[in-house]
């Protein structure tokens, strides 16, 4: 098969860890089809992040979909999709990669993708695209950290609020400094929306948007998802998160109540590593990344929440907890 591994679920993405070299003396290449492979979303997001693989190879296919999601609980929204589900799913690449891109366009309008971890000419690989034509491009990621893809088609405004964003993760070469237990990835953005319920998906709102006035500002593609179905880790676990922020126009001030980040990585190079921070901002198209530990007599067994410290954004959706141990209390909000 020329060292092509199919990638369609967890157990494909461990064999595809085994070797770096397939039979043949070719390099491995790793093949993941989001058509295929999607990110499940019922009944949460899943946040959970496997660690990348060791081919050197990735190739992702993404179609473009259009898609009814839901946004909050009761609440659902006519959305423009990659890969069927707001966020897209994950791509989690090592510095130095070869990444292959398909990008389909299954979609009703034009559309294209804008990869903010990729050193290449937009007009090569983020142009726009056709219903029923297809892109593909490769690029090697040289600044490891957590990046923003999402949609660049003019009004980008608009196709972002409408759902067209995935996180893109870049190892370092040699692996992110020290061993964490637990990986998780949070998506912050924001939706405008006319109407939306059960009967009636909801359209956006154009004007709201220009005014800043969000009616959701959520994690993961759903307001309030994570209280009710909050991140669990165990005692003692060191937990490094990777935060992207979709906006389109909103930062994430993002705190975790009753804990501090240990380390906070502000971009792809970890000797830049901040230490003992309370709130980091990350910017509408940005990313960082996060390390805190729930230690027994610290921040151990308990409820913790995590935010937008902006709360006023809070308010509306952006708010989740983390479960740690087994906790005797019920679920808390903030």
């Amino acid at each position: 098969m020329n060292g092509r591994i199919l990638i369609g679920g967890a157990i494909a993405v461990a064999l595809a860890s085994l070797a770096a070299v397939g039979g043949s003396g070719q390099p491995q290449v790793e093949v993941t089809d989001f058509a295929t492979a999607p990110r499940a979303t019922q009944p949460v997001y899943d946040a959970r992040l496997s660690p990348a693989s060791a081919a050197p190879v990735k190739e992702f296919r993404i179609p473009i979909r259009d898609a009814t999601v839901e946004i909050a609980k009761g609440v659902t929204y006519k959305s423009w999709t990659f890969g069927g589900t707001v966020p897209g799913p994950v791509i989690r690449v090592r510095e130095g990669d070869l990444v292959r891109i398909r990008l389909v366009n299954e979609a009703s309008m034009p559309h294209s993708i804008d990869f903010h971890a990729a050193r290449i000419p937009m007009n090569k690989a983020f142009r726009t695209i056709l219903p029923k034509d297809s892109l593909s491009f490769e690029f090697t990621p040289r600044d490891p950290g957590a990046y923003l893809v999402h949609c660049g088609t003019p009004p980008v405004l608009l196709h972002l609020m409408q759902g067209m964003y995935l996180p893109i993760i870049v190892d370092p070469k040699g692996g992110w400094p020290g061993k964490v237990d637990k990986e998780f990835v949070i998506v912050q953005s924001e939706f405008y929306v006319q109407g939306g319920d059960s009967a009636l998906p909801g359209q956006a709102d154009w004007k709201q948007a220009l005014e800043r006035d969000a009616s959701y500002v959520v994690f993961n593609g759903r307001a309030f998802q994570y209280q009710e179905h909050p991140l669990q880790v165990d005692v003692g676990d060191r937990v490094r998160l990777f935060v992207v922020s979709a906006g389109p126009t909103f930062t994430s001030d993002f705190h975790i109540v009753g804990t501090v980040f240990d380390k906070v990585y502000p971009d792809g190079n970890p000797q830049h590593a901040l230490s003992s921070v309370q709130t980091y901002g990350v910017p509408a198209g940005g990313g960082a990344v996060f390390e805190t530990v729930f230690d027994k007599d610290a921040s151990g067994e308990g409820v913790y929440a995590f935010v937008t410290h902006a709360f006023a954004d809070a308010a509306k959706g952006a708010v989740g907890l983390i479960r740690v141990g087994a906790p005797q209390v019920a679920a808390m909000a903030h």
